[in-house]
């Protein structure tokens, strides 16, 4: 019996969680699944499966080895890639997941251009302002804006991220132009309302020490492109990131303030799991990321 077909047909089971999902998936009856199973632990020596009428679980020798089979598996899906017609080819399906403005703005306009030169690449992108678990929600990558959590995930920088606080021409018309931070205290000032958002207050630089104001005013949103819609009307002062409001600045529909106080920017970043054998798929995506903010004309703003 194939000795491959057996690693292959263990690791279906196992992560499908029965014979007759493996048997479904491969358009085979559950008995032959089971044969290789029985097959692969007598040629071992060793129980891998522990099978019952209800469920299947592995043995802690079978945990171990569904990994190692994991391994050697995208390995060998790699090495045939690399030298299969048309140099490397990558196949498979990518669960990308990044912030909703951003990721509508500056990541889903790459993804055609990705797949066109990968034809056997699905894609799935998710917009969402939500921390994701990438582990735990089977996520292959998200792109990150802002100061990165300690987590167990890699991370590669992408670009810079610097925000700005802005303000309508008429509204400062109407209130005039604070001078330091401090003078926001006097100023409508149009938050981001997520709880997990800005909750030290906007951030400047003063002297080399790093300030934390926090702001007030009657109108709050958690929603970005809402906040930037505001500011446009005049309605406050927002403090976004260029790459939202670069535009607006450009044209002159929003000024810059307090740039004397600017903070340093903090990062764009795409984070991963830890895994030292990445799908060839995952490993184009990366370079695909990189190679496109590293360009100067498509730097995100």
């Amino acid at each position: 019996m194939d000795k491959l077909k057996q690693l292959e047909t263990f690791v279906a089971v196992a992560t499908k969680g029965s014979l007759t999902a493996a048997a479904h998936a491969e358009g085979v009856a559950p008995a032959i699944i089971g044969r290789r199973i029985d097959a692969l632990e007598a040629r071992l020596g060793v129980k891998l499966l522990l099978r019952t009428t209800r469920r299947i679980s592995l043995t802690d020798e079978g945990s171990a080895f569904l990994e190692d089979c994991q391994r050697l598996l995208a390995e060998l899906q790699n090495a045939e890639a690399s030298v299969s017609a048309g140099g490397v080819k990558a196949s498979g399906h990518l669960r990308i997941t990044a912030p909703a403005g951003f990721g509508r703005r500056h990541i889903a306009p790459l993804i055609p251009g990705f797949l066109d030169q990968h034809p056997e690449v699905s894609l799935s992108l998710d917009l969402t302002d939500r921390l994701v678990d990438l582990v735990n929600e089977g996520y292959d990558c998200a792109v990150r804006v802002g100061d990165l959590a300690d987590s167990s995930l890699v991370s590669l920088r992408l670009a810079d991220n610097r925000r700005v606080c802005v303000a309508a021409p008429s509204y400062l018309q109407r209130h005039g132009t604070p001078a330091t931070p401090s003078d926001l205290a006097r100023h409508q000032c149009l938050a981001y309302s997520s709880v997990s958002s800005q909750p030290r207050g906007w951030m400047f630089q003063a002297e080399g020490e790093i300030l934390h104001v926090r702001v007030a005013g009657r109108m709050d949103c958690t929603d970005g492109a809402v906040l930037h819609q505001w500011c446009l009307e005049g309605r406050g002062i927002a403090w976004r990131s260029l790459w939202e409001v670069g535009a607006s600045l450009e044209q002159g529909k929003l000024v810059a303030l307090l740039e004397d106080f600017a903070a340093p920017p903090n990062g764009i970043f795409a984070v991963f799991t830890q895994r030292k054998h990445q799908p060839l798929r995952l490993r184009l995506w990366l370079d695909y990321l990189k190679h496109h903010f590293t360009q100067p004309q498509r730097a995100p703003v």
